[in-house]
């Protein structure tokens, strides 16, 4: 599948063949046919556990024969692939690319950590330092990387610079997921590219919720826990919207309540898309005090907020129409990071993300995986989050 405007050009090819090597060959050659002659600046290599051990060879032979600007890649609990959800089977992905005049930039931060500190080294020093941010797509191993220590630095780095990416998956522990930065493949650690220049690229973050309830203003909290909201007990409030739902939502909120902190509290409304959610985890009668899975801070602005599979396809499909309302060009190829907690089990049926997307943005390249938890940005900031699916669209740059 390709698609071509201005120059920029995107392709993409699924192989289920199960040796690395062969399926390297297939994916390059249906790539360098798709895209004819020419160089390509970005290729995407998302592959499940299936090919871990031959990790090597498979991009090896992808590297050896479209010779990507860059090749950024990881196995995946599942892969993304044109119009697939592949969950289960063995299958590897080949996304690809080219993106004249858009400079590339390697990532492979390092890490260390102490006992109450993590420091982050490895950013490219230019980053940042231009008149617009650049975009950042970032993977990582779930076992051995200090994620929000990452993206606080990288907020500190290149500030308001969007990141978008996932978790590798398909490893039960350290050392069994891989990532792929250029001709290298990694146990750990992070890698990542930085794309600046003509091409624009925007960011759906599709949290799955929808609030109930009303929301108030936090007014007596610690750190995660949060004791009163609107001058009363936080399990109080929490009660008054659990008894707001039908017999049927309260069956659902038993098992999947969330609390949405607002991000721009600038706003006169707040709609999809403004809250970050995050996991209730606990909630103490005695002291009528709920706790979260993020810190929380006194004045904030909350609302509890329910997940299904309603309210996560509603979600998808109306930021993607929403995204499809503001921006005139049309989109052109489009990288897709959705939660393992997704796809059939959550929806109970198969290729439910890709499907929505591609009839919100088309038929266009679509690629990805399935991850262990999902980076995008929420109001501004970057975030780790769960149960999301993380999507970049690209497109021509505005004229």
């Amino acid at each position: 599948m390709t698609d071509t405007h201005r120059g920029i050009q995107f392709f993409s090819t699924v192989s289920r063949e199960p040796d690395a090597a062969r399926a390297g060959r297939a994916l390059a050659e249906a790539t360098r046919s798709g895209l004819g002659e020419g160089p390509v600046e970005l290729a995407c290599l998302f592959f499940s556990s299936h090919y871990a051990q031959e990790a090597d060879t498979l991009c090896a032979v992808v590297h050896e024969r479209l010779h990507p600007t860059a090749l950024l890649g990881c196995s995946g609990e599942g892969v993304i692939a044109g119009a697939e959800e592949i969950e289960s089977a063995a299958a590897v992905t080949l996304w690809a690319a080219r993106l004249p005049g858009v400079s590339l930039t390697p990532l492979r931060p390092s890490f260390t950590q102490d006992d109450e500190t993590c420091s982050v080294s490895g950013w490219p020093t230019h980053l940042g330092t231009g008149t617009e941010p650049p975009f950042f797509l970032l993977l990582a191993d779930p076992f051995s990387t200090p994620v929000d220590a990452v993206l606080s630095q990288l907020a500190d780095h290149a500030p308001r610079a969007p990141a978008l990416g996932g978790m590798a998956g398909g490893g039960k522990d350290l050392g069994e997921n891989r990532m792929v930065l250029n001709d290298a493949v990694y146990e750990e650690g992070m890698v990542g590219v930085a794309l600046s220049g003509p091409v624009s690229i925007r960011t759906i973050v599709s949290q799955g919720c929808r609030p109930i309830g009303e929301c108030y203003a936090v007014t007596k909290a610690e750190q995660n826990v949060i004791h009163e909201l609107g001058g009363k007990p936080a399990l109080e409030r929490l009660q008054a919207a659990f008894e707001s739902l039908s017999s049927e939502e309260r069956r659902i909120a038993h098992q999947a309540l969330h609390l949405g902190i607002v991000m721009d509290e600038h706003r006169n409304r707040f709609e999809r898309g403004d809250f970050l959610v995050r996991n209730l985890i606990g909630a103490d009668r005695e002291s009528g005090s709920v706790a979260i899975g993020d810190h929380v801070r006194e004045g904030q602005t909350v609302q509890f907020h329910v997940r299904d599979a309603q309210s996560a396809s509603e979600d998808l499909s109306l930021l993607l129409a929403a995204d499809r309302s503001r921006h005139p060009s049309p989109p052109l190829g489009a990288l897709v990071f959705s939660c393992c907690g997704r796809g059939r089990g959550l929806f109970g049926r198969p290729h439910h993300d890709v499907t929505v997307i591609r009839e919100r943005a088309g038929n266009i390249p679509i690629a990805g995986f399935f991850a262990q938890g999902e980076i995008g940005p929420v109001g501004g900031s970057n975030f780790l989050h769960g149960y999301t699916a993380s999507v970049a669209i690209f497109s021509a740059p505005a004229s």
